[in-house]
Formats: C-alpha cells, sequence, structure tokens
C-alpha cells in the first residue's frame, strides 16, 4: 500500500503531500518522493548527492531572487516517463510517431499559459529564459540589427548585449542605464537614445532591476521609432501570473519568461506573444534554435501554470513582495545601502559597504552563516553589492516577522557582532519551523 506523509503547503489552499509507492522488486517502482528507493538502491553514490542537496537547500536560507521551490506535483511530472519520448515539433505535427499522449501535455501547458497570462499565443518549449530570447531575437531580428536594452551594469541581462553571449557579437546594442540619484531607470534617456539610434527592436527587461517597468512607456517609444517591442519578463512573470505586478503582455510584441523564479514552476522558458507572430515565434524556437522539446518539463510547467491559477498563488505572490519590502526596510535600517531606497518586486539589491564590506567577501560570509545569495553589479560604481530574493522563503511560509529577524542576522555577521558558527545554528533552528518538503 502506498505510505503516505502529508504536508499542508504554507500557502493556504495549497497541500502538497508526498506518495511512496512500493512495487515488487521484479518491476521498477515509481516514487513521487524526493527519496526515491529506486535511486538508492542502484547508485547510493548519486542518491547520497541529492539527499545532500536536499538537506543543503532545507538547512539554509535561499536566497537567491532567481530560485525557488517547486511542489512535489511539479517534481513527479518532471520525473515522469515523459522524459522517455522524443519530439520533435509541435502537437500534431510531429516528427517522431507516437507523440499522441505527449501532444495533450503541451495543449495543456500552451492553453493554461494562454489562460493565466490572458496571451493569443504562448510556446512552451524552450529549455531556458536565454533559449526564449534567442528565439525572439531570431524571430524579430536579423544579424546586425539595433538593439536598445538595459546595460549589464544597471541589470541587464547577458542576453541583452554582453560580448560574451551570442546577442553581443550578433547585434549592435545601445545601453540605456538608471538614474544616479535614484537608481530608477532613465525613460527621457530611452526615448532620446531611441530617436537617435532608430533600433530595430528595444527590450525591457532586467536581472537586478527591483522596481517594476513602465511598460506602456517603453510601447509608446517603441511605436514612435518604428521598433519591435520585447519584454524580458523571466524575474517578475511569477508575480504577474499572481496579480502582484503589471503584465507586459498587453503591451510588448513578444514576451520572454522563464518558468522557474517566482513562477514555482521547472527550470525552462517560454514565449508569449500575439497571433500575428505566432508561427515566426514557433519556428525560431524550433526548428531555428532548438531541437526535440522536453516533454517531462512541459509537463511540469502544465502543473505549474494550473498551481498559479488559484487564489492561493496569487496569496502567495503578493505576500512575496510584502516580505520583500519589509527585507529592504529592515536591511536598511541596519545599514545596507538599498538600490532605489526599496522594491516593487520580489527582489532586492543593496550595498554592504556601509557596514564595512565589500559584495563578494559578504557573499562569502553570509554563505557560511547558512544565507544563500547573490553578486550583481552595482548603478555607477566599479563595485559589486548583493542581489536577494523573498520567493523560496516565502514558499517555506515565512513572513514579516521573519524577513525582520533576516536582515538583523545578514547586519550582525557582515558586523563581526555575531560568529558565523553561531548565526548558521541560529538560521538551522529558523529554517527547521519552516521546512520546505
Amino acid at each position: 500500500m502506498p505510505q503516505r506523509q502529508p504536508r499542508v503547503s504554507p500557502v493556504p489552499g495549497l497541500h502538497w503531500t508526498y506518495v511512496t509507492v512500493d512495487a515488487p522488486e521484479s518491476t521498477m517502482p515509481v516514487s513521487h518522493a524526493i527519496e526515491a528507493d529506486v535511486l538508492q538502491r542502484q547508485d547510493p553514490e548519486l542518491a547520497e548527492v541529492l539527499l545532500g542537496e536536499r538537506e543543503r537547500q532545507a538547512s539554509a536560507l535561499q536566497l537567491i531572487a532567481a530560485e525557488n521551490f517547486t511542489s512535489p506535483a511539479v517534481l513527479a511530472a518532471l520525473g515522469s516517463p515523459l522524459a522517455n519520448k522524443y519530439a520533435e515539433g509541435y502537437p500534431g505535427a510531429r516528427h517522431h510517431g507516437g507523440c499522441e499522449i505527449v501532444d495533450v501535455a503541451e495543449r495543456l501547458a500552451v492553453g493554461r499559459a494562454k489562460a493565466l497570462f490572458r496571451a493569443e499565443h504562448a510556446n512552451v518549449q524552450a529549455h531556458s529564459g536565454s533559449s526564449a530570447v534567442l528565439a525572439a531575437y531570431a524571430a524579430l531580428l536579423r544579424p546586425g540589427d539595433t538593439v536598445l536594452a538595459l546595460g549589464l551594469p544597471y541589470g541587464g541581462h547577458l542576453t541583452h548585449g554582453s560580448p560574451a553571449n551570442f546577442s553581443g557579437r550578433w547585434f549592435d546594442f545601445v545601453p540605456y542605464g538608471v538614474d544616479a540619484e535614484t537608481g530608477l531607470i532613465d525613460y527621457e534617456q530611452v526615448r532620446t537614445l531611441a530617436r537617435s539610434h532608430r533600433p530595430k527592436a528595444i527590450v525591457c527587461g532586467s536581472i537586478a532591476y527591483p522596481r517594476h517597468m513602465d511598460y506602456a512607456y517603453f510601447r509608446a517609444v517603441a511605436d514612435e521609432v518604428g521598433a519591435y517591442l520585447i519584454a524580458d519578463a523571466a524575474h517578475p512573470i511569477g508575480l504577474v501570473a499572481g496579480g502582484a505586478a503589471p503584465s507586459p503582455v498587453p503591451y510588448a510584441d513578444i514576451v520572454c519568461a522563464t518558468t522557474h523564479k517566482v513562477l514555482r514552476g521547472p527550470r525552462g522558458g517560454m514565449i508569449l506573444c500575439g497571433a500575428d507572430l505566432a508561427e515566426r515565434v514557433d519556428r525560431a524556437v524550433f526548428p531555428f534554435t532548438q531541437g526535440g522539446a522536453q516533454m517531462h518539463t512541459i509537463a511540469a510547467k502544465a502543473v505549474a501554470f494550473g498551481e498559479a491559477a488559484t487564489p492561493a498563488f496569487a496569496a502567495y505572490a503578493h505576500q512575496v513582495v510584502a516580505n520583500a519590502r519589509v527585507l529592504a526596510d529592515r536591511m536598511e535600517a541596519e545599514g545596507f545601502a538599498v538600490t532605489s531606497g526599496g522594491t516593487d518586486t520580489h527582489l532586492i539589491t543593496a550595498d554592504p559597504a556601509p557596514l564595512g564590506v565589500d559584495g563578494r567577501t559578504a557573499r562569502g560570509r553570509l554563505a557560511a552563516a547558512g544565507m544563500v545569495l547573490d553578486c550583481c553589479a552595482l548603478p555607477h560604481a566599479d563595485v559589486r553589492g548583493l542581489r536577494l530574493g523573498t520567493a523560496a522563503v516565502t514558499t517555506q511560509g515565512m513572513g514579516e516577522e521573519e524577513m525582520a529577524h533576516i536582515a538583523k542576522l545578514m547586519a550582525g555577521v557582515l558586523r563581526d557582532e555575531v560568529g558565523g558558527a553561531e548565526t548558521r545554528r541560529e538560521v538551522q533552528e529558523l529554517t527547521a519551523q519552516f521546512p520546505p518538503y
């Protein structure tokens, strides 16, 4: 008989239950729990790695802005037999036989994505956010075209013109920036640069900008200069799904996004667009930039889209933002220089220099104390600060009180007021109250 270990999700209305199915030795058992008995029997060395990673995630504060904890249902889809199926092409037009079942999974994912984001078309095959951006460029641009995007020092992504990335090698990127005093996007600069460079496309999106973007303004500028508007919404798309952030879908020609981060799905990408660009986008994904679709991941995306359509997810998304605002406020009160004075989203960027340490040193000390986060470039300074987010800790059920406590723990470590080992013990006591699984 199945052995059930129910765990109620921290988010009201979302109930997560693990089911481990015991099967006869002559068959291959299927497990919906992370502790896959079959893996422990067949490959204990790798099983130990998985168990070690589960313990690491559970015993430290996961504050990386791009990470989250998926539901067991998403994990179950990822570990399903759909991983065995080759499915080049699209539902009803595959290059392989036997796709009638996986076609249903992809149609579910596409339909749910379109409904969730009120988009006319959705492509759910992109392997990652970068793959989605590559496909968007392939659909709209040709090598050598000019593109206006947020500069990398101000929070732009590698796919927004980095010379180390395909984008910087194939296209002529013109960067816009943020105001030196406020840390907010300099919208007048955007308009000025667009008028002078006449780009083929304008990209609005960031990996380290904590405020909402004015999509209507970007649309107006794009229309004025005859440019396409591409929204890279990898970070805020989960907040959009939960009604906690404005949607770029009504304004952008193409919206690129990831399905992990706040959206809490599997690692992967997706593209949203109007019906007029649907065929160009689909052909840009397959066969131009990718091969066979990862059907297990697409099924997991469908699960995540279904979860994100619930009132419980909307409550979660708003709590993510509430937690981020409290954490940013408390960090500022503890002495951090918080970029733009706060946040509208799940994301916070801050300079720890007022506490006597640089960004890289701070990240190392915090990691040793059980607080895992990233470094990022800081605007108008040749230094690196800290980038963190509240998506994962909110999934665990933490609220504003815990955010204030986390800010205090961070500051104590960086000021050398408390030892790293002592803080790590305190972190473990905190995380033990909010197990992710």
